[in-house]
């Protein structure tokens, strides 16, 4: 079995995590030709796993049932490795990388332009939206691509305007791609998948769990320049996303907010944190000269 499959199998594997995949693939690193003689006891004991959730993977790895998804992937999937060309450099430096992207849409627009992250509450304010309408086109038009999650408020609408205003943006998602969630955002991603770019480290029909969608955040901040954060209550999942920013030496960015309202107070926080306000187009375009 070759590395790139590896990776694959390890992907749609149970038990492993994305800690798991990580140190084999660092193992991959310091052992270029050991592939050729690594079985799945090794890859559990280089893991850490325990003996539950070794025999869990061990099972996994070895079916037959495991083998069944791996030729549909190979048949019905885009993807890349972490060891491809396409994978994007500043994301391979960043927190836990995943070791494989599902993708639909346009590949090249992760090379395209200056990738701006957008995240903020899924249900904002007018303030949010009228900021957020203020604030993007302008970078938009200069070719920054708006990178976001799918989900709905300041995501969808951040996607939205990219479209609209004649630009192009990323979606990254914690389902399979042939799933969306939520679903009203159908459409949208539908589109994106077609006209934009849609990615995923998930497989096909792996549902949306909660710690999905903390180890999406993780591929937003890594693969963004700089993170934009609209509207945010504390300790709220665009917050965690800053911080995984912040920790791959990116820029963040926040609109400042009114400080009884409890959806600006992450935000806020944020600013008093070093985060730079944002109160005009071109302190967006200034943070990538």
């Amino acid at each position: 079995m070759d590395k790139r499959r590896l990776l694959l199998r390890l992907r749609l594997a149970r038990g492993i995590g994305i800690k798991g995949e990580s140190l084999i693939y660092q193992w991959l690193l310091a052992h270029p030709t050991g592939v050729k003689n690594l079985l799945p006891q090794d890859m559990a004991q280089i893991a850490h796993l325990n003996v539950t959730t070794a025999r869990k993977f061990y099972e996994s790895f070895t079916s037959q049932q495991l083998s069944d998804v791996v030729a549909r992937h190979l048949t019905e999937a885009n993807w890349f490795t972490i060891l491809d060309e396409a994978y994007p450099a500043q994301l391979k430096e960043s927190y836990l990388p995943p070791n494989v992207i599902f993708y639909q849409g346009n590949l090249a627009l992760l090379n395209a332009g200056k990738l701006l992250g957008v995240v903020g509450a899924r249900e904002p304010t007018k303030y949010a939206q009228i900021a957020m309408q203020r604030l993007l086109p302008g970078p938009i038009q200069q070719n920054h691509i708006i990178v976001s999650g799918l989900a709905m408020g300041v995501d969808a609408l951040s996607h939205r305007l990219a479209i609209h205003a004649g630009g192009h943006t990323i979606g990254i998602i914690g389902t399979g791609l042939n799933l969306t969630y939520p679903a009203q955002n159908r459409k949208l991603q539908m589109y994106m998948s077609a006209h934009e770019l849609v990615l995923s480290e998930y497989p096909f029909g792996d549902v949306g769990k909660p710690h999905h969608f903390v180890e999406r955040n993780r591929i937003i901040a890594g693969l963004s320049e700089t993170v934009l954060v609209v509207q945010a209550k504390q300790h709220s999942g665009s917050l965690i996303t800053a911080n995984l920013a912040i920790q791959n030496n990116r820029n963040v960015l926040a609109v400042p907010g009114r400080i009884d309202d409890p959806l600006s107070a992450g935000c806020n926080e944020l600013i008093l944190a070093g985060a730079k306000p944002v109160l005009a187009p071109q302190h967006i375009v200034e943070e990538f000269l």
